[in-house]
């Protein structure tokens, strides 16, 4: 038996044979770009799975594909030339031993073709592709299968962009939410005024996050975080780069009283299990679509639990990986919250859209994620809709 699923399922039929994928590249147009301290996105982009067992059992997965531009495109080549056909006709007994199947089969590749981002990200996507199949051919909610006591998680309304930011605030407030991140690194002429506006208008009950997007230097950050430390805030993500040496997060650590955030650039377990370990780590925030899928995130959360660290999932993309997100965060407990992308974006809104009532989401008793393949198909005929071909 999977270590993952509660022990009341110790009997769920987890086996699986691939006979059928298929690959989905959709674009949504965007009036007003996202914006963050590295790049922009002018349009949305997503890269969703379908995946159908030998029996015509199905399962809906995302890869995330974000940056750079044409990142949706490749990731979907690499899946369809290399990745998939390793998958589709082999017998497994589970999605993890799928996971680290993949993860195996794959580890060359990635060093060879110098691209171990887009692969692992990939092997996300199976995975949670993987887990809704065997998990909606159950009957189960994916979270409850995975040993969730609850239903109802806490959210936040993330990716406020520096251009009207406390009118999205507002906006995020009015929609329900208690909790809210403004993107900084833009530099102190847009950061500060955002901040001093947003913080002025705060409620009591109300919280504020900030991320960086890896936007300074250690130098940058240490001078930047003593400014920081006049405002109310909840976590500070990704000052720096993420692969910057532990030492230096220890000395940023050591020099706030802000907690930090990091998880959404972490790429395999021994970096997470390190993170965890450390003391300069307050948030971990690994991303489902990014590396692991449930069968990588999923301990990788619990192990931060266990290590005093709240685990909030980072997600900013299409409505599966949201739905994924909502699901394990349900699955690990803790008082973590779910990141919800305050930006339009009809291929998550159209999908997964969840009520927020006083900083709260509640997920459903549907099997699996909870979203029907059908309404992939309809997505992508729709005329507002860019389907790459």
């Amino acid at each position: 038996m999977t270590n993952l699923i509660a022990p009341q399922y110790a009997q769920c039929d987890l086996s699986f044979t691939i006979e059928k994928a298929t690959t989905i590249v959709l674009r949504s147009p965007v009036d007003t770009p996202v914006q963050t301290s590295f790049g922009i996105m002018k349009d949305r982009p997503a890269l969703f799975l379908v995946l159908e067992d030998s029996q015509g059992n199905t399962g809906v997965g995302e890869v995330w594909c974000n940056f750079p531009s044409c990142g949706a495109e490749h990731r979907q080549q690499l899946l369809e030339t290399a990745i998939l056909p390793a998958l589709i006709g082999h017998e497994f007994a589970d999605p993890e031993s799928c996971f680290v199947f993949l993860q195996k089969q794959f580890q060359r590749l990635a060093v060879q073709a110098g691209e171990p981002g887009p692969i692992a990200q990939s092997i996300a996507g199976i995975d949670i592709g993987l887990w809704d199949l065997v998990t909606r051919r159950s009957g189960q909610p994916l979270h409850r299968l995975l040993g969730s006591r609850n239903a109802r998680i806490a959210a936040y309304c993330s990716g406020i962009n520096p251009t009207g930011a406390t009118d999205t605030f507002l906006r995020c407030r009015d929609e329900g939410y208690t909790s809210y991140k403004l993107k900084i690194g833009f530099g102190d002429d847009i950061d500060y005024p955002n901040l001093e506006s947003i913080c002025s208008k705060l409620a009591s009950g109300e919280q504020l996050m900030v991320d960086a997007n890896q936007a300074w230097s250690l130098e940058q950050a240490l001078t930047q975080v003593e400014r920081l430390s006049g405002f109310p805030l909840t976590w500070l993500e990704e000052p720096m780069l993420a692969n910057s040496p532990d030492e230096q997060w220890t000395i940023l650590a050591n020099a706030t009283a802000i907690p930090l955030a990091a998880g959404e650039n972490m790429a395999d377990t021994a970096t997470f299990t390190l993170a965890n370990e450390s003391e300069w780590l307050g948030v971990m925030q690994p991303d489902i679509c990014k590396w692991g899928g449930f069968s990588g995130v999923l301990p990788v959360a619990r192990e931060a639990l266990g290590y005093g660290k709240q685990y909030c999932p980072h997600y900013l993309g299409g409505g599966i990986g949201l739905m994924a997100s909502a699901h394990v965060l349900a699955a690990a407990g803790g008082t973590g919250l779910l990141e919800i992308d305050s930006n339009p974006n009809p291929l998550r809104a159209k999908l997964y859209s969840p009520v927020i009532e006083n900083g709260q989401a509640t997920l459903s008793d549907e099997p699996g994620l909870g979203i029907d393949p059908a309404m992939l198909q309809a997505l992508a005929n729709d005329p507002a809709i860019i389907r790459s071909q």
